[in-house]
């Protein structure tokens, strides 16, 4: 293996390794639409903060060694394939065992073992010959191992009891006590044994895994409720509009926030202040950040399928007061994020994004009572309008991010061509 350098960047195997992750992102927004359901919702958070757990480790792997080197590629593998199969899994993971079927719980909990195991063996291996470090090794591996059988429990005890409203209960306990398990000993773990290596890297990771899911949003804007939507008025009105707001949603991140973090984190020279704000603005701020839009994602699908349906109305119906939470909310939740990364980067508020999640919040009731392509519409002119407004808000301090973000990569194309004429 080879360590990772202050200036890597991201390798072919860990963009192999995110395109499970644009499966994985369709397969848990199409089972939610499928069911949508309160305990539905909170399973598919549950799934998704531990399919994240799973990717940022990955990705603290890639910071501390070259994934295309060694032996690295052949554990990236390993990691796509469980990746795969635990998404598979996904669908039964919560419900008893269907006849034919693999023990889905079981596979579950075995696939997430597997993918965090073979992730920190990797530091273990590097670790042998540090005695400090090394005495480190069984503390390190026993937050997943616990999370793994609270998972297995989850899977094989609610179904041996008779009530089942009191096994559904208790099954989310079980999970949410595996993800507790798992992010509590990764905060606390982080400050003793994480160093981040290359500031650039851990930030175009962040970046592209949100690329990812707004590239989850196009195929589930695409695909709709079913391969092939008819084109109607409706749907090419619900389609461009939708494109305007994940359009919007990319701005906003890859604009002015993306490089911003990343020069911060930069500038970060102390170990344990750059680990902080890896920690807290990318392994923390960047979850809920997907997750808002996936929920749009959710809210989108669904919306589709209404204005694909020939029954009902040439607008759609009324969208509802839980639809309009989940589209708005999807929504909010993403700017809200942005915002708390500008705070902890930079100690600045955006007024701007603040007031956009505000008029969200307030806007759901009463766009709830609007057709749903009037009420998508309307998240369209509230979300440009926000996203507009936050950008002209940012003025001189966006050129000189932009302006020290462009320098660099001029800076590093002119010696990348230097090593080039010398080498090859």
């Amino acid at each position: 293996m080879r360590r990772s350098a202050p200036g890597s960047r991201t390798t072919s195997v860990e963009l192999f390794y995110d395109l499970v992750f644009v499966f994985a992102f369709l397969s848990v927004t199409t089972l939610t639409a499928s069911v949508f359901t309160p305990v539905n919702l909170y399973r598919f958070l549950l799934v998704l903060a531990l399919l994240w757990w799973s990717w940022t480790g990955f990705a603290r792997m890639g910071n501390a060694f070259r994934a295309d080197q060694g032996m690295l590629p052949l554990v990236g593998v390993v990691t796509v394939a469980a990746t795969f199969l635990l998404v598979l899994s996904t669908p039964s993971a919560f419900a008893t065992n269907r006849e034919g079927w693999l023990p889905g719980p079981l596979v579950f909990a075995a696939c997430y073992f597997v993918i965090r195991t073979a992730q920190l063996t990797v530091f273990a291996w590097a670790d042998r010959a540090d005695p400090a470090r090394r005495r480190g090794l069984r503390i390190r591996f026993l937050a997943p191992t616990v999370a793994t059988v609270l998972l297995v429990v989850a899977g094989t005890l609610p179904g041996r009891l008779a009530h089942g409203r009191f096994a559904v209960g208790l099954q989310l306990a079980l999970w949410t006590l595996a993800l507790l398990v798992e992010y509590i000993a990764g905060a606390i773990l982080a400050r003793q044994w994480w160093v981040v290596i290359s500031a650039g890297h851990w930030a175009e990771r962040h970046a592209l895994i949100v690329l990812v899911a707004l590239g989850e949003s196009l195929i589930a804007l695409g695909l709709g409720p079913k391969r092939g939507l008819p084109l109607t008025g409706p749907v090419a009105v619900a389609a461009l509009l939708g494109v305007v707001i994940v359009a919007a949603l990319w701005w906003a991140y890859f604009d002015t926030l993306r490089f911003a973090l990343e020069q911060a984190l930069h500038q970060a020279r102390d170990p344990a202040a750059r680990l902080r704000l890896a920690r807290t603005v990318y392994t923390f701020l960047h979850l809920p950040m997907v997750a808002g839009i996936i929920f749009f994602a959710l809210g989108l699908k669904d919306l589709l399928a209404e204005a694909a349906s020939p029954t009902t109305p040439a607008w759609g119906p009324e969208l509802g007061v839980l639809w309009a939470g989940v589209l708005f909310g999807g929504v909010g939740i993403y700017l809200l994020s942005l915002a708390g990364c500008w705070w902890l980067a930079e100690r600045r508020a955006r007024t701007p994004l603040l007031v956009t999640v505000l008029v969200l919040a307030a806007a759901v009731p009463a766009v709830a009572r609007l057709h749903e392509l009037n009420a998508l519409a309307a998240l369209a002119v509230l979300t440009c309008a926000g996203v507009a407004w936050e950008t002209r808000g940012k003025d001189d301090r966006r050129r000189r991010v932009r302006r020290l973000a462009l320098e660099e990569q001029i800076a590093a194309e002119a010696e990348q061509s230097r090593w080039r004429e010398g080498h090859l």
